[in-house]
């Protein structure tokens, strides 16, 4: 999608916004699951005929919109994508599945990479500051420092964006500032602790950007009320929010899938011949690996399930996910896809998950538990088979597993260094697909999906917020 230099009509249907009165930059951090999440909220706001300038790398702002699916893709016409060459930088291997930190270290050079956005972002926000009444910058929690000249900007206020469950962040803030308050003490019960969920770096990175959110006017989230409200009612407390304004505008994802390829993928095409909630999809992220004989256990324990599934088989992202270096095909078990052709599809490419996960035919899903994720399954209804790899996604999974109840876990985050067997999959894969507990869990995950279908709808919690949102900045 090329950078768009029409400037459209600010009219709002009712008249309320006058034209070029609010413009909106959005600047996310450039890793899938954070450029993912920003484009799609960018799309939500340009709805309400606000323009988006969305800031990132040339190379993340081709990536992000090849991803892009589950909307029509002309609903971005009012994004404009500013797109600046960065240095390039060395970026390790993403295979980090022999390591004893499993945060993937090729994400380390994306924190070098956008601290040279600093300059571009301040010239563009000084450019549209006297153009416009007021600049609405929205950036990622990691993008802190590069969008800091803001502060010398009169018109200009700013909003941190936290990629994570309100749940997980709650507990972050409320362990680092000393547990200020008591909580209701089953939620942090058998809680894992953040030990290996980050590299040392990247710890460092975090905490020196989340420095910078002092000075913004108030914090948006991917959540809504109709998942996390008690998280996000003790996020609202006076000791962790510091009075800043907060918003649950998610889930970001269309809750309402159209597709968005003119030629289907292959694998919606084998789900349409498939009975309703029969399939298992199996997908790992954008930042995930696993070794060798990891991925032997996960395709032994899928055969043994009897379970139909969709595996997506794909070494984690790369930096540069475009570059033409060598691309280790990932081996499976001599004649596996023979033997399993009639139960399941190999994906090894890229995967249009939200539709799959929209299909009739799925009915659970094996992954990682990151954020993005877990909003796109419970937003489609579908339970989950819970594997923390790093990162947010051991806490997500007390979420899912324990606080929603949507799913069960296959790998616990205190065996994280395990070998998980094939016999372990097949068990979850069975509980999940075939027994009167997995049916339980997908009954609940269909009525937490219906909540959120009603929060975004007309009158809904997450609409009125979002609607006060907009209200609010241009006000």
């Amino acid at each position: 999608m090329a950078p768009s230099c029409n400037h459209n009509q600010n009219h709002s249907q009712n008249g309320q916004f006058l034209p070029q009165e609010v413009v909106v930059v959005v600047v996310p951090f450039p890793a899938q699951g954070h450029l993912n999440q920003l484009l799609h909220l960018s799309r939500l706001i340009s709805a309400y005929n606000i323009p988006i300038h969305y800031i990132t790398t040339k190379i993340h702002s081709h990536q992000v919109n090849l991803r892009a699916h589950g909307f029509n893709p002309l609903s971005t016409n009012n994004i404009h994508f500013h797109e600046f060459s960065t240095p390039v930088f060395n970026s390790p291997s993403p295979n980090n599945s022999n390591s004893s930190v499993k945060f993937p270290s090729n994400l380390t050079p994306s924190s070098q990479i956008s601290s040279h956005l600093r300059n571009p972002v301040a010239k563009i926000l000084h450019s549209l500051s006297h153009k416009n009444r007021r600049i609405i910058i929205i950036h990622d929690s990691l993008m802190g420092s590069v969008v800091q000249d803001f502060r010398t900007i009169p018109n200009a206020e700013a909003y941190t964006f936290h990629s994570v469950s309100a749940f997980t962040l709650f507990l972050y803030v409320w362990e680092s500032i000393g547990r200020p308050f008591a909580i209701d003490t089953d939620m942090i019960k058998e809680l894992p602790s953040n030990e290996g969920c980050f590299s040392p770096e990247f710890e460092e990175f975090m905490k020196s950007e989340h420095e910078y959110s002092m000075f913004n006017s108030g914090k948006i989230y991917n959540t809504s009320q109709a998942i996390e409200h008690t998280f996000l009612d003790l996020l609202s407390k006076e000791q962790i929010s510091k009075g800043q304004k907060q918003w649950a505008l998610g889930p970001f994802n269309p809750v309402v899938i159209q597709g968005t390829h003119q030629q289907r993928h292959k694998s919606l095409v084998w789900l349409d011949k498939q009975v309703p909630k029969s399939v298992i999809f199996v997908s790992f992220g954008t930042t995930s690996s696993f070794s060798d004989e990891q991925i032997k256990e996960i395709a032994i324990g899928l055969e043994k399930s009897q379970q139909k599934f969709i595996w997506v088989l794909r070494d984690a992202d790369k930096e540069n996910i475009f570059s033409k270096d060598f691309i280790k095909k990932i081996e499976l078990p001599k004649g596996f896809e023979e033997r399993v052709k009639e139960k399941g599809i190999i994906v090894r490419d890229w995967a249009p998950q939200l539709e799959i996960l929209a299909h009739s035919s799925t009915g659970g899903f094996l992954c990682h538990c990151g954020w993005n994720s877990c909003v796109e399954s419970i937003s489609t209804g579908v339970p989950i088979v819970a594997w923390p790899m790093h990162s947010d996604q051991p806490r997500n999974t007390v979420l899912i597993t324990k606080i929603l109840k949507v799913g069960i876990v296959v790998k616990d985050w205190a065996r994280r260094d395990d070998l998980v067997v094939s016999t372990e999959i097949e068990k979850a894969v069975r509980i999940l697909m075939a027994s009167e507990e997995g049916e339980e869990m997908r009954k609940r995950a269909e009525e937490l999906g219906f909540g959120v279908k009603k929060a975004v709808g007309e009158g809904g919690v997450t609409r009125k917020e979002f609607d006060s949102f907009i209200t609010h900045i241009t006000r």
